[in-house]
């Protein structure tokens, strides 16, 4: 027998594919839906990689001939399943909308995406009958290579005994002739046994990496829950943040309005001073006007040394209030500072948080 290289499966893959359509017209189609199609990363054995871009025909075929059962899905001229069922592969549904089965001959599971719950069911229960049904075929092949073993074995011991009893005639050639092709069929029944054994261990091989992803997958997505929590908690903090920065937003606001009413007070008071600098004006020129009335010009003095004196500490007064501007001014400069500092880290925090959501959006569709 000649060995199996990596080059001969692939030109068999090839010769496989080629002959599809022709075995898909001489097959009968017992069941079809439409789903989207993934197969598993070959290099990571975790991630889901799309092998068609929309939703494609997914059915399951009945060899007559072979007395086989296959799933076949064909995106226009490319064949992405071609997938023959055994009683050793199982349809497991990860989640309402999604399942897989992995095939130990094409080395790679298979994953269907489907539109709704009910398709999913209906495709997992026709995966069932299909599965017993090859199961019943395999036992009915095997029950005839037994009969057909049990019927070589008493050939052969009859043919042994013919031969001590005549050693010779017609019939004992063509009874050889039947014993040795029976000892062939048996020969390539052992051969398929050892071939059976070996894909039944190839299967629980892939059983066990396949176990072991879904533990991984099982593991990152509580490590996706406990970021998502710790997330979700400095939303909350940023948000607890957002209302303190808004009560001071609306402190400087009150500040505002403190301003804005000192500054009326202070064109109130320059209006006074104005007035008081016209009557101090006033005064001056009656003083000059009436000379001979010197005890109304020392009254006029002393009410102008008032008014000026009034006047210094309007003065004095609007240097207070300017100070205080200036005092508020600075503070209100500082607090937007602050509050644009704080909008910075407040943007970049929310884009982690979009980040982080695309990421876990996309493993839950990987799931």
């Amino acid at each position: 027998m000649l060995p199996v290289t990596k080059a001969t499966k692939v030109t068999e893959e090839k010769e496989r594919s080629r002959r599809l359509p022709r075995m898909v017209w001489i097959e009968q189609p017992i069941f079809t839906t439409r789903a989207h199609v993934f197969q598993i990363d070959p290099n990571t054995k975790k991630n889901w990689v799309p092998a068609s871009k929309q939703a494609v025909t997914v059915s399951y075929f009945y060899d007559v001939t072979r007395n086989s059962y296959r799933i076949i899905s064909v995106d226009g001229a490319k064949v992405i399943i071609n997938s023959t069922i055994t009683p050793n592969m199982t349809f497991t549904k990860t989640s309402q909308k999604f399942g897989q089965w992995a095939d130990s001959r094409a080395n790679t599971v298979f994953g269907l995406g489907f539109s709704s719950e009910q398709q999913l069911t209906k495709f997992a229960e026709k995966f069932l009958e299909v599965k017993e049904a090859a199961r019943l075929a395999r036992d009915k092949s095997q029950e005839k290579i037994e009969t057909s073993s049990n019927h070589s074995q008493a050939s052969s011991i009859n043919g042994t005994d013919d031969e001590k009893a005549s050693h010779a005639g017609p019939a004992d050639t063509h009874l050889k002739s039947e014993n040795d092709k029976l000892k062939i069929a048996l020969t390539q029944s052992a051969a398929n046994v050892k071939k059976w054994e070996v894909e039944l261990q190839t299967l629980r091989e892939s059983n066990a990496r396949l176990t072991a992803a879904l533990q991984e997958s099982a593991a990152s997505a509580e490590q996706w829950k406990r970021q998502f929590s710790v997330c979700r908690d400095e939303n909350d903090r940023l948000r607890h943040k957002i209302d303190e920065l808004e009560e001071q937003c609306s402190e400087i606001n009150r500040e505002k309005e403190k301003n804005t009413q000192l500054k009326r007070r202070i064109e109130e008071l320059e209006s006074e001073l104005r007035e008081k600098e016209t009557e101090l004006k006033d005064l001056r020129k009656q003083s000059e006007i009436i000379p001979q009335l010197m005890s109304e010009c020392e009254y006029v003095s002393e009410k102008l040394e008032a008014a000026e004196r009034d006047n210094q500490n309007l003065e004095d007064k609007v240097r207070s209030l300017k100070t205080d501007i200036e005092e508020s001014k600075y503070r209100q400069r500082h607090l937007k500072v602050e509050l644009k500092n704080f909008l910075e880290v407040l943007d970049g925090k929310i884009d982690d948080l979009h980040d982080f959501r695309r990421g876990l959006s996309k493993l839950g569709t990987d799931n």
